[in-house]
């Protein structure tokens, strides 16, 4: 099967990506960190296929030729720069979790962004690219910058299609951890709200809005319950059952149990009781990831061990 390539700022679409929506097959080329770019320029009318105009939802087809306006090809430029030699050091430590010709999964530390861009010259998955010679590696899906646990990557483009309609399907089963303030009064249950950008004392964030929010569904259940110097604290499992920006951080603060170490949506009281205890950093952690091989169709189950620093909480 043909593969979809570009030459001289012109986007020539193959088989491997026919009947693909235009505004998909530019994130999977340019990466998940030129999204709202890339929508942008095809909304203005820059990002034409065959000379004509196009919308985000576009069908292209078998040899659609699209056009790549200068700024995404800048983007994709700055994507290949050259990566910070401080941060090609650190992937050796990079905990492999899986991985295959396919696939690559891996346990990424809290603290590291996982793609270049907003104020960052690159991130893991850049160094990645460069560290291990896979050109073609691309996110399937992604964390904060401050939220560990385990991080999915496509090797070749037919995975990655696979594996981002499975997100958006709702296939792939996604299980937290996270350290929160109080404990919840059932130790069990489903937090549903709608949330929305808002903006607020601070800057940009998402808020609970009935009315103008999208639907966003997460179930939680308590592990364990603690009490240091009066501050009480639990340990959740977090399962979401949809993807929203800043998700778990927004319904547990909505709740009263906002994650510790959360300097966005974390009472100050809250956070001056988790560091009096030697808490340092955002208390959430991708511990598991339930999905289908995207080639064979083995189910898998990964799983990525809570970072070292949690145990100072949890003794």
């Amino acid at each position: 099967m043909a593969s979809s390539v570009v030459e001289n700022g012109v986007l020539t679409i193959g088989g491997d990506e026919d009947g693909s929506r235009l505004d998909r097959v530019l994130i999977r080329h340019l990466g998940a960190g030129r999204r709202a770019l890339i929508l942008r320029l095809i909304r203005k009318g820059n990002v034409r296929i065959n000379r004509k105009r196009c919308k985000p939802e576009t069908h292209v087809v078998n040899g659609d030729a699209i056009f790549l306006p200068l700024s995404l090809r800048e983007a994709d430029e700055m994507e290949r720069a050259a990566v910070p030699t401080s941060l090609l050091g650190k992937m050796a430590a990079i905990p492999v979790l899986y991985e295959d010709a396919s696939i690559l999964v891996v346990n990424k530390p809290a603290g590291m962004v996982v793609h270049g861009g907003s104020g960052h010259e690159a991130g893991l998955i850049e160094a990645l690219k460069e560290s291990r010679g896979l050109d073609d590696l691309r996110l399937a899906h992604r964390l904060d910058r401050d939220t560990s646990g385990v991080l999915l990557m496509a090797k070749h483009l037919e995975a990655l299609r696979r594996l981002t309609e499975s997100f958006r399907e709702r296939d792939m089963q996604k299980t937290y951890f996270a350290l929160v303030a109080g404990h919840p009064y059932a130790h069990a249950g489903r937090m549903s709200s709608n949330l929305a950008k808002g903006i607020v004392r601070g800057g940009e964030r998402m808020v609970v809005d009935a009315e103008e929010g999208k639907a966003s569904v997460t179930d939680y259940q308590m592990m364990m319950g603690f009490e240091s110097d009066g501050f009480a604290y639990a340990m959740l499992a977090l399962t979401p059952h949809s993807g929203r920006t800043h998700q778990l951080r927004v319904q547990l603060q909505h709740e009263g149990h906002a994650i510790l170490g959360d300097g966005k949506y974390g009472e100050k009281e809250q956070l001056a009781a988790y560091r009096s205890l030697g808490g340092k950093g955002l208390m959430l952690h991708a511990w598991r990831l339930r999905f289908n091989h995207p080639i064979t169709g083995q189910a898998l189950e990964i799983r990525a061990p809570w970072p070292v620093n949690w145990n100072l909480l949890l003794g």
